[in-house]
């Protein structure tokens, strides 16, 4: 049987500002956004070529306090492509790092241990990993 993660709900405190960072700056498409009633309001979205989307939204997701969550992360194939385009979209990201050694090593030296790190305007972190034969 496959368990399949396919949704994480980011607490924010501005649904249109959360939607139009996570659309326009990191190009995530916008799977849906309901307004069910002026107190519930729920939005997804899911990165390119990912199986798992993220939720945004108020009174219908847990309640978490706005940029609480830690450790998401993102796959590319190209780390040093990924950053051009998020700096591109006006994210302030980092610049390239190489976290521990990489155990499977390849003809790039990033691979598997280069990253990249941005926060969304709420202060959720984000991790971006560059992993080739993923991506």
């Amino acid at each position: 049987m496959n368990w399949t993660l396919e949704v994480v709900v980011v607490p924010v405190t501005d649904v249109d500002r959360a939607k139009d960072f996570y659309a326009r700056q990191l190009g995530f498409n916008v799977d849906h956004d309901t307004t069910i009633s002026d107190e519930v309001r729920v939005v997804q979205l899911t990165p390119p070529g990912s199986g798992c989307s993220i939720v945004i939204g108020k009174g219908a997701v847990p309640e978490m306090p706005p940029g609480s969550l830690r450790g998401l992360q993102l796959v590319v194939a190209d780390i040093h492509r990924a950053r051009a385009q998020l700096v591109e979209r006006g994210v302030a990201v980092s610049e390239v790092q190489v976290l521990g050694e990489n155990p499977s090593p390849t003809s790039d030296p990033l691979d598997n241990v280069g990253f990249v790190f941005f926060s969304d305007p709420d202060g959720n972190a984000w991790a971006v990993q560059q992993i080739s034969s993923r991506g």
